[in-house]
C-alpha cells in the first residue's frame, strides 16, 4: 500500500473501529500518520487488535468504549480525546447496527436500537467534534447502499441511513465557514462488515447485483474515506460517494 503521511500530526477518531469497515479505515488513517482514536461498543478485543496493529505499524492510537447512543458517554469519549490529544482533525461516523423486520410486526426495541446508534450516535459526535474542529476538519459520515435502493423489511435500518445524508448536506453548510468539510461514504454490501454473518443466498444476490460479480471489501471503503481526509480533498464537501461497485440493489 502506498502512503504519502499526508495526515502526519493530525487527530482521527474513528467510530466503531474494533471490526469491519471501521477497523480497516483506522489501519488506513494511521497508514497515512494520523494518530487514531479507536472507539468501540461491543468489540474490545477486536479495538485492541486495531491498537495493535497501529502500534506495530509505528502508528499511536488508544482505543475508547463509549455507547454513542448515549450523550453522556459520548462527552466522556471526547474528554478522553481532549486528555491524550488535545486536538481532533477527522472523525468518521462508521459505527452502526443493522436489523429488519416486517411492518406489521414493528418491534419497538429494535426500532430504539437503530434510531439510538444509527441516528443519534452520529449526531452526537458530530455535536461535540463541531466544537473542536476547525480550518481542514473533516467529518466523514458512512451510510449505506440500502439508503439508496430500500428492501422489504429494511425500512427502519434504511430510514436511519437515509438521514445521514440529511446530516451531511446540513452540516457542511454549517461547518464550512470554519473550513470543515463534510461528506457521505455510501458502502454497498461489504466484507469485512456486515455481510460476514450474511446466509450464502444473500451474499450470492449482492454478488450478482455488481457486474463485478462480487461484493466489495472493507479496504476498497477505507481508501475512499481516506481520500476524502486528505488535504487533496479539500473542496469536496456535502458530497455523497456511492462505492458499491455499479450494484443495481
Amino acid at each position: 500500500m502506498t502512503t504519502s503521511a499526508s495526515l502526519t500530526g493530525k487527530v482521527a477518531l474513528v467510530t466503531g473501529a474494533g471490526r469491519g469497515i471501521g477497523q480497516q479505515i483506522a489501519l488506513r488513517l494511521a497508514a497515512e500518520g494520523a494518530n487514531v482514536v479507536v472507539h468501540f461498543s461491543g468489540s474490545e478485543a477486536g479495538a485492541g487488535d486495531t491498537v495493535d496493529r497501529i502500534a506495530t505499524a509505528g502508528g499511536r492510537a488508544i482505543r475508547v468504549r463509549a455507547d454513542i447512543s448515549s450523550r453522556a458517554e459520548v462527552a466522556q469519549l471526547f474528554d478522553a480525546i481532549d486528555r491524550e490529544f488535545a486536538r481532533l482533525d477527522i472523525v468518521v461516523n462508521s459505527a452502526g447496527v443493522s436489523g429488519g423486520g416486517s411492518l406489521e410486526d414493528l418491534d419497538e426495541d429494535q426500532l430504539e436500537w437503530m434510531l439510538g446508534v444509527n441516528l443519534r450516535g452520529p449526531l452526537y459526535i458530530a455535536s461535540h467534534a463541531a466544537k473542536r474542529l476547525g480550518e481542514g476538519g473533516r467529518i466523514i459520515n458512512l451510510s449505506s447502499s440500502l439508503g439508496e435502493f430500500p428492501m422489504a423489511g429494511s425500512g427502519i435500518y434504511s430510514a436511519t441511513k437515509v438521514a445521514i445524508k440529511s446530516f451531511t448536506e446540513s452540516w457542511a453548510r454549517e461547518l464550512g465557514r470554519k473550513g470543515v468539510t463534510v461528506n457521505t461514504v455510501i458502502p454497498g454490501a461489504t466484507a469485512p462488515g456486515m455481510m460476514d454473518k450474511a446466509p450464502a443466498e444473500t451474499r450470492r444476490f449482492f454478488e450478482q447485483a455488481s457486474p463485478f460479480g462480487r461484493i466489495g471489501t472493507a479496504g476498497e471503503i477505507a481508501e475512499v474515506v481516506a481520500f476524502l481526509a486528505s488535504p487533496q480533498a479539500s473542496w469536496v464537501s456535502g458530497a455523497h460517494i456511492l462505492a458499491n461497485g455499479a450494484a443495481s440493489t
